[in-house]
């Protein structure tokens, strides 16, 4: 049976951006399943000190996942323009290379994660109490690399190509796996933070397959054996639309470790309420990265068929639609947050007051400034859709110097209440700086006629090699 694309060229732009990012909303709610499973059955079973030990590692391990997606997502930004313009022959050609180029960065991301594990941790003021478990479960979690790299290339591909409700078929299957798993490995086996990591690290595996099989029945797609050669030009197009965004997040990754080193020498009860809040991040913004990948799609493939205007109409769909999703969202926070974060945090009535406390006063403030979160999704997504991964990469610079200059200065002058608004800060500086990049771009595009994404001249609409 024929694999399920569909062209985002035409029909109405608020209902293609709407029925694609709710299969991707419900995809990342499984998907956050993993760490938040993870995170509950651990603190629940094993302790607040194997909670925090999870927090210590969630930036690194953030990051090499950062890198994995930023590449997968940007190579997807050509696939899904080749697909928009109808040239299936190029289609298959930018998927053969970024396969190549996928393998190459999984040997080199496993040698460097795992060389780097120790170190960094160290480096971050990680306390001797859970340093233990934050190495064991960074070692396991980055020997899936190659699981995760499949998944996130392939989820990609599908989803440049119109197709979001396969990737959720493959995230559900994998998170009632890794539910499963966690239940048998941690409360069953007693394998603690190393069987949460391996429940992981399987799960990622099973989505990878299924979406292997489903990659394979795209009839357009004919990926010859010479595809998976890198060709100068079309490697170069490749890598400046996938390096920038990995950089991207590693950029903000980097700020986020910072600011971890400035919450370790607040102690353990300190760590584990932010861990908490933490692991609900991913859910206040699960709807936000949905219409970002939506977004992508929608506004490549419009490129592709140099669609401008509708490019613009589709914009205001997508503000409009993100704005109201994030004030729904963060009122739930407001008024149940406090009963989710007390779903990862377990001891003693003063240990768990005192970490829910912190939690709850972290969680509140970000859900009040969620907006601002919701604006840089949707505009760092449609400077990528039009090619622009540079600003992007930029606003994580701008993330990280707000949120390390906000973990550093504001504790000076508000003791560890300043901590509380490093992320929010980044927030906003980043979403200054991509409002502003995109409608710079988008009027200097409605100008021209017969836009090229390559505005050097070489190699036309791509700059592929032939």
């Amino acid at each position: 049976m024929a694999q399920r694309i569909r062209s985002m060229t035409e029909g109405s732009p608020t209902k293609l951006l709407v029925t694609f990012a709710l299969p991707l909303m419900v995809s990342n709610v499984f998907q956050q399943l993993y760490t938040v499973v993870d995170t509950a059955v651990v603190g629940q079973v094993v302790g607040v000190k194997a909670l925090a030990a999870l927090g210590a590692a969630d930036w690194l391990n953030w990051m090499v996942l950062g890198i994995i997606q930023g590449l997968t997502q940007g190579f997807a930004i050509l696939m899904a323009q080749h697909f928009g313009a109808k040239d299936h022959r190029e289609l298959s050609r930018s998927v053969g290379a970024s396969v190549t180029l996928c393998l190459i960065f999984t040997v080199l991301l496993m040698a460097a994660s795992q060389l780097a594990a120790y170190p960094v941790l160290s480096l971050l003021n990680t306390p001797d109490d859970i340093m233990g478990g934050a190495l064991l479960y960074l070692r396991i979690v980055f020997g899936g690399i190659p699981a995760i790299m499949a998944y996130n290339l392939l989820a990609s591909i599908l989803r440049a190509l119109g197709d979001s409700k396969t990737p959720l078929y493959a995230v559900v299957m994998a998170a009632l796996l890794n539910v499963g798993l966690d239940l048998l490995f941690v409360m069953g086996f007693h394998w603690g933070i190393a069987g949460a990591a391996s429940a992981t690290v399987l799960s990622q595996a099973a989505s990878a397959v299924y979406c292997f099989i489903s990659v394979r029945r795209i009839t357009i797609l004919k990926v010859h054996r010479e595809d998976f050669r890198l060709g100068w030009n079309l490697t170069r197009t490749l890598l400046k639309l996938g390096s920038p965004v990995a950089m991207q997040n590693a950029i903000i990754s980097i700020g986020g470790m910072v600011v971890q080193s400035v919450i370790n020498r607040y102690g353990m009860l300190f760590i584990a309420g932010f861990t908490a809040t933490n692991k609900l991040y991913g859910i206040l913004e699960i709807a936000a990265t949905s219409y970002g990948f939506a977004l992508t799609s929608y506004v490549g493939q419009n490129l592709g068929a140099r669609q401008v205007r509708r490019i613009k109409k589709g914009m205001r769909s997508a503000v409009l639609i993100a704005f109201l999703t994030s004030v729904v969202i963060a009122v739930a926070m407001l008024l149940f947050g406090k009963l989710f974060l007390g779903l990862f945090i377990s001891g003693t009535p003063q240990e768990v007051e005192a970490s829910l406390g912190i939690g709850y006063h972290y969680l509140a403030i970000m859900s009040v400034c969620l907006p601002i979160l919701y604006m840089l999704h949707i505009y760092r997504s449609a400077l990528m859709g039009l090619g622009d991964t540079v600003v992007p990469m930029f606003s994580g610079f701008a993330e990280m110097v707000v949120r390390i200059g906000a973990a550093l200065l504001l504790p000076l002058a508000m003791g560890q209440e300043g901590i509380y608004y490093a992320e929010v800060g980044a927030w906003a500086g980043a979403a200054v700086l991509l409002i502003t990049a995109y409608y710079l771009r988008i009027r200097a595009l409605s100008q021209r006629k017969g836009f090229a994404l390559d505005e050097t001249g070489e190699g036309g609409l791509y700059g592929a090699d032939n």
